[in-house]
């Protein structure tokens, strides 16, 4: 691994302890990497530990306890501080993505404002690489106008998956998709009886790529009942609340729509849509668009907040022709553990003749040529003194004439 600082100079990359929180507190104030987005296309429910150290604060010990065996909490808080003399020198945070823990997430990097930055970041980074055995695949998002973070994830074998959009609908806006009665009749509750065929809609909304990257179960949409205890007091303590619904298709008895509103009780921050169309039927957009309108309009006026995807163009022109406002744009970037970064083995240019030639020799017995079948045997002389050519001979003759002088010269022979 290259690294980008002296010589003389070694990192120690631990886990977190609560004596580094405030360290950690003023390196996240001072400069950051953020890996994502507020209203980020891959929510995670991990603690933040740039805008929610108060909360890391109160919950560090619960949560620290929770980390020791298997649990639903158990990777709330797993982050990772390089250490140098003593001295905090950066940090990253990451999380599992899927429930079978294959793919994890880079939620945050945070490293000094120095030349070191990419030494620091890549070291962190590659620890986690090295250090989640159970990861296959890790993931992140980033806004494209950092070219520095774009520099170090690329740096580190992070490549663009797909871009990102986000949009955001403001109050008067909603206001008038709301006076738009939905065309849903199908419109259904989740429950985890509905899990199959919430994950055939993930799965057929996405290119394979994506889904591949991702690699989704249909134990991703369960919840169970530890989660939906854990979901109900984050709804409480941040006064939030959670409405979703899917579409059913009676015929294909399909899902061809989903959408889950996360709305602002108290109006303090804004409402966050998350919504999957089925490719085939994105007629539905402006109908789901107008239920979530409907929905907010029971709460104080606040932005609703939602993300598409480059492959996910009829969203994109149904936002932009409604007059939604683009806010962010980020890049969806992933990186496989088995991913080399350059070979280092040199690879000889000087090839034996006898190898080069190996490939051009025969495998089998030539078919014999058309003089093979045409020619005579030898026969004795007659008489007269005449002998007959042989068959070496017609073939040295017929190399020196033309293909139609060679025929003519045969016929008259097999005439005569």
């Amino acid at each position: 691994m290259t690294s980008h600082l002296p010589q003389n100079q070694t990192l120690t990359i631990r886990p977190l302890q609560y004596r580094d929180l405030e360290t950690v507190a003023e390196l996240a104030n001072a400069t950051e990497i953020e890996a994502g987005s507020p209203s980020s296309s891959i929510e995670n429910g991990s603690l933040d530990i740039g805008t929610q150290m108060d909360t890391v604060r109160r919950w560090y010990w619960p949560l620290k306890l929770l980390s020791l065996f298997p649990n639903p909490l158990q990777n709330r808080l797993c982050v990772r501080v390089a250490q140098d003399d003593r001295k905090i020198r950066g940090a990253i945070q990451i999380s599992p993505f899927n429930h079978t823990r294959s793919t994890w997430r880079v939620d945050r990097v945070v490293v000094p404002p120095s030349s070191e930055k990419l030494g620091i970041g890549s070291q962190l980074i590659r620890h986690c690489l090295e250090s989640i055995w159970e990861a296959r695949m890790w993931l992140l998002e980033v806004d494209v106008n950092e070219k520095d973070e774009l520099a170090l994830y690329r740096h580190n074998g992070f490549q663009p998956l797909a871009q990102m959009t986000y949009w955001a609908i403001a109050p008067e806006l909603l206001e008038q998709l709301a006076q738009r009665e939905p065309d849903l009749p199908n419109l259904m509750p989740v429950s985890n009886a509905d899990a199959q065929l919430l994950y055939q809609l993930d799965t057929a909304a996405m290119p394979p790529l994506v889904r591949q990257v991702f690699d989704r179960h249909i134990q991703d949409f369960h919840t169970s009942l530890v989660g939906a205890v854990v979901q109900g007091v984050r709804q409480w303590l941040h006064k939030i609340e959670t409405v979703s619904g899917y579409v059913f298709e009676p015929q294909r008895k399909a899902a061809i729509g989903y959408f889950q509103v996360r709305l602002s009780r108290n109006g303090s921050q804004p409402h966050v849509a998350e919504l999957t169309v089925h490719p085939a039927y994105t007629w539905l957009y402006p109908e789901l668009v107008a239920q979530m309108a409907r929905i907010v309009q029971e709460l104080p006026a606040q932005t609703l907040l939602l993300a598409s995807a480059d492959y996910q163009p009829e969203r994109e022109e149904y936002l932009q022709q409604v007059g939604a406002q683009r806010i962010s744009h980020s890049l969806l970037m992933s990186r496989s553990v088995w991913h080399k970064l350059r070979e280092s083995k040199p690879v000889s240019l000087e090839l034996q003749l006898s190898e080069v030639l190996q490939g051009l020799q025969g495998t089998r017995k030539p078919i014999p040529s058309r003089m093979s079948w045409l020619s005579k045997p030898p026969s004795p002389s007659t008489g007269l003194g005449k002998q007959e050519p042989s068959q070496s001979s017609m073939e040295d003759i017929g190399s020196l004439l033309p293909n139609d002088q060679l025929d003519m010269t045969l016929d008259d022979d097999t005439l005569s």
